[in-house]
């Protein structure tokens, strides 16, 4: 039994906030951007738009990717929907605040009667925690076959743009990918091995602090502080850099696979600094990780299975790659997925 990625898909925001966007408003410019963090555009979503509709659009192009392949069962997008045993979605930026889960709303509006649905929170590794639970739930029950796995996130609703030390970082996104349960070894196809970890000590380096039960909000009460993302930017490179080195090496050990074996590395679209520092501390050349944080930022959860997408339909990705997520966000939490392709 193997679980093996049988289709990808994303939504992007129409509109594009270019670095000389952000000049004319912010004390920055379009070089010290690019030189600090590889980001050159973002893309931001409209008022009318929510997380569930990208998660929504993304997740149709993955079925309707599935059923134009040989073999596909299913002909229509409805059939497609139906075939769907749960969903799964990573966020940081839900609908709706504690109830009711994004992925519920994302089975409604696809119609996907058949499926169950949850949402992960996880920060920037939603989507890595996702694929691992939806395997484990997909081999634990006989009769269950396909999971949708999503990452989506309206980042630019919870972003304070005026704060030039962080808004720089972020863009609005989702992508998609239909996993499903076949009979091949899984040392060939599909999901060979995951890393999960999480370290609660630096919760408070990246956090939305107003909102929660911890500091709600109450009648009467003026808003001092919106729902808005605080980093503290040194102390999530220095954990990002560790935990981007750690992940790989672990997942080489446990996997038994060698870094020469591994066709790409997509990790969490975070900043290019931080995949360099790791790269060089661990001898891997930047071409080995593929990048398109230049166009769409940071977009958490999302980030890579939009990468994933963008590799699998411009024509980079081939049956019997070995490739390699690798992911660190808000929790503190880290992982990474290996899977031959």
């Amino acid at each position: 039994m193997a679980i093996e990625i049988r289709a990808t898909g994303r939504a992007i925001p129409s509109k594009r906030l270019s670095n000389d966007d952000l000049a004319k408003t912010l004390d920055t410019n379009d070089e010290w951007i690019i030189s600090h963090t590889g980001i050159k555009a973002r893309h931001i979503a409209d008022e009318a738009t929510a997380c569930s509709d990208l998660a929504l659009e993304a997740a149709r192009h993955a079925l309707a990717m599935a059923i134009t392949q040989e073999g596909a069962q299913e002909k229509t997008l409805e059939d497609a929907a139906l075939s769907v045993d749960l969903i799964i979605l990573g966020t940081a930026t839900p609908d709706y605040h504690g109830c009711p889960s994004t992925a519920c709303i994302v089975q409604d509006k696809l119609a996907a009667r058949n499926a169950f649905a949850m949402d992960i929170t996880a920060g920037c590794t939603g989507f890595i925690y996702g694929i691992e639970t939806a395997a484990a739930l997909l081999a634990h029950a006989p009769s269950r076959k396909r999971a949708l796995v999503i990452g989506s996130e309206i980042l630019s609703r919870f972003t304070d743009w005026h704060d030039r030390t962080s808004c720089v970082l972020f863009g609005d996104g989702a992508g998609a990918v239909l996993l499903e349960k076949t009979s091949d070894a899984p040392q060939r196809r599909g999901l060979v091995g995951s890393i999960l970890t999480a370290d609660g000590s630096g919760a408070e380096h990246l956090i939305i602090r107003q909102g929660g039960s911890r500091h709600a909000f109450r009648a009467g009460d003026a808003v001092r502080v919106p729902p808005i993302i605080e980093m503290n930017g040194h102390a999530v490179y220095t954990f990002a850099v560790k935990a981007v080195t750690e992940t790989i090496e672990k997942l080489l050990a446990e996997t038994k696979f060698t870094i020469d074996e591994v066709r790409w590395i997509i990790p969490h679209q975070a900043n290019r600094r931080i995949l360099a520092a790791a790269g060089k501390r661990m001898g891997i050349p930047e071409e080995r990780f593929f990048l398109n944080l230049e166009e769409y930022a940071n977009t958490s959860a999302a980030s890579i299975p939009i990468a994933l997408d963008e590799l699998n339909r411009g024509g980079k990705l081939q049956k019997g790659d070995v490739i390699m997520t690798v992911g660190f966000g808000a929790g503190l939490t880290s992982g990474g997925n290996l899977l031959v392709w």
